[in-house]
């Protein structure tokens, strides 16, 4: 209890520091004392106008998006790495979110050559209809695959190609809001709004209740089918929720920031090394925790490194993810 305690307690400080570091970071530097006056006193601060408008109206926002969404995605990792029964899976690796992000990037280039904007809601509903895309393909793979290895090859050519007709689309669009897309489908948290926040934050709430409450089921899981179903889960309902979750939270993180690679990956792996449990009712919050912290981490590198120049998100996660994944990888394979 104690280790879990100290665990949430220092992912909780970082988040914390991360949230203070962000906001006065950037093209715009801001001591700790104007940081402190522009978030007590909003309206009645002595800075001025810029420095509130840059705060309020532009790092705050996404901020709150980086936690959001790269707690979501950690946990739609998690999710299907409890699906497949396999550390490797994640919405990246077997092309979830690159399902999902033709479908919004389509969506959205037909809608703007009609001279209309896709709204919150129609670009979390276009990426959960790739997302669900993409994972009926590994669904199907997997019913002819039986070696997990394949499958994640499988997925990956899966995002490639989706990546492919993707990146075809942005590039030869006329219109300038259409070529503009190219940024968002590597991946960006800039731009973010209240009303963004707010869309991400309805979703991903409730998804996130919805997961608590199959905290127990999920644990039984784990511990094997049959065990499972002597503990009266019902597998089948379990595995198309688990589908259904993972899926939505990889669609709204795909719908407001593109595709984020290796969070889901790596992010779950770290959380259990450093709790040494695999219990659903902790792994979950602490799941969120870490993906907001990594996604957090990797945004302000991004924004700030070489400003006022910016950074690809997912480029950034890749080179501080990827070594992760590879000692997973290599351990797993020790351990067989």
């Amino acid at each position: 209890m104690k280790r879990y305690v100290i665990a949430f307690g220092a992912m909780i400080l970082l988040l914390g520091g991360l949230l203070f570091f962000n906001i006065g970071s950037g093209s715009v530097k801001m001591t700790g004392s104007e940081i402190a006056d522009i978030l007590l006193h909003r309206f009645g601060s002595t800075a001025d106008e810029t420095a509130r408008q840059i705060v309020w109206e532009i790092r705050l926002p996404r901020i709150c998006a980086a936690v959001i969404l790269g707690g979501a995605l950690s946990v739609a990792g998690f999710l299907l790495q409890s699906f497949f029964q396999n550390p490797i899976a994640g919405p990246y690796v077997l092309g979830i979110s690159s399902g999902a992000k033709l479908v919004v990037a389509l969506t959205m280039i037909t809608l703007l050559e009609m001279g209309r904007n896709i709204s919150s809601l129609g670009m979390i509903v276009a990426a959960f209809a790739g997302s669900m895309l993409a994972m009926g393909f590994v669904l199907l793979i997997s019913c002819r695959v039986k070696k997990m290895s394949m499958l994640v090859v499988c997925g990956i050519m899966i995002g490639y190609i989706c990546s492919a007709i993707t990146d075809f689309c942005v590039t030869f669009a006329d219109d300038s809001n259409i070529v503009n897309l190219h940024n968002w489908s590597m991946g960006s948290l800039s731009g973010m709004t209240w009303s963004n926040v707010r869309m991400m934050t309805a979703v991903v709430a409730i998804t996130m209740g919805v997961t608590f409450f199959l905290a127990k089921p999920i644990g039984a899981y784990q511990m094997g089918e049959a065990y499972a179903r002597n503990m009266g889960v019902k597998i089948r309902l379990l595995r198309v929720l688990l589908i259904l979750l993972s899926s939505l939270l990889s669609a709204c993180v795909t719908a407001f920031a593109g595709p984020i690679s290796f969070v889901g990956i790596a992010v779950p792996h770290l959380v259990k090394t450093a709790m040494k449990t695999a219990k659903p009712l902790l792994l979950i919050p602490g799941c969120f925790l870490g993906g907001a912290i990594i996604t957090l981490f990797c945004d302000g590198f991004a924004r700030t490194v070489f400003a006022p120049t910016e950074l690809s998100i997912s480029s950034v996660t890749a080179v501080f993810l990827v070594p992760v994944v590879i000692v997973m990888m290599l351990r797993r394979n020790e351990d067989r």
